[in-house]
């Protein structure tokens, strides 16, 4: 049987579609932590890339660049409404600058019909949302070539990079292969130690960003990404406090045309005035 070129309202699972797609070999929470804030009205799909040695390094973000046109073509014929890219560095590792991104993701949802974000690039157009001009980015578990390219693509953006250093930097762990062998899931309090520090660098900031999707463990062990820590984090710091995570899903939400059924970060809530 043929399928639809184009999907009808009246044959799509949902009035909203959205897919995402990851890095390889990451079981991604973004899917799951979306969907949890969404009104029912809202379904959601999930496709990983397939790289058989991926080592998830940046050269290989760049290698690969081009299945994000297979990830677009594949959501689009699946009749979504909108196609989400999580993970911040492949914006910057894929050579192509600010304008670049922004050319490929309008060029990649004309040419299937479909809203294609990048994380990397929703953070751009989150900030300047906000009117944002100073940041300072707390980089994580990035190692240095993660996050100096984070760092390189904001100011290339127009952004005043005031203070920026992963958690190494922060002196929370000796050297990166310690943080790497984590697998980036970390203590719950190394949320708030990490920020403060962040904000003990650069007070002048309009706003203080995480890198990435980094992940704290709450009380019962369950391991929590920065959407469920902002709105703490941002009465803590009395400042906006905004993840590739969040801004993310604000672009995605900002597409379809709806918002949160939840209370959110700054961000988000942004989403119901």
């Amino acid at each position: 049987m043929l399928m639809p070129e184009k999907w009808t309202a009246e044959q799509k699972l949902f009035p909203y579609q959205v897919g995402f797609t990851c890095p390889p070999f990451d079981y991604d929470a973004a899917p799951s932590d979306f969907l949890r804030m969404c009104p029912d009205t809202v379904g959601v799909h999930g496709w990983m890339l397939h790289v058989p040695d991926y080592a998830h390094g940046l050269d290989q973000r760049k290698q690969n660049f081009g299945m994000m046109d297979d990830f677009v073509h594949c959501m689009a014929r699946n009749g979504a409404d909108v196609a989400a890219q999580v993970g911040s560095n492949w914006v910057h590792a894929s050579g192509l600058g600010v304008e670049g991104i922004r050319q490929h993701c309008q060029d990649l949802s004309d040419k299937h019909g479909v809203a294609f974000h990048m994380a990397g690039y929703a953070m751009v157009e989150a900030l300047r949302e906000m009117n944002v001009e100073k940041v300072a980015l707390n980089g994580a578990y990035h190692w240095p070539g993660w996050w100096q390219g984070t760092v390189g693509f904001l100011k290339e953006a127009g952004f005043d990079v005031l203070w920026a250093g992963n958690f190494v930097d922060q002196g929370w762990f000796e050297t990166q292969e310690d943080v790497n062998a984590l697998r980036w899931i970390f203590d719950g309090d190394l949320a708030t130690k990490s920020f403060d520090f962040v904000a003990d660098k650069a007070p002048d900031a309009d706003a203080y960003l995480i890198n990435g999707m980094c992940n704290f463990r709450r009380d019962d062990g369950v391991p929590q990404r920065p959407l469920h820590l902002t709105r703490d984090l941002e009465e803590r710091l009395g400042k906006p406090v905004i993840g590739h995570d969040t801004a993310l899903y604000w672009r995605i939400f900002k597409t379809l045309g709806i918002a949160p059924v939840t209370q959110q970060d700054r961000l988000l809530e942004s989403l119901k005035s």
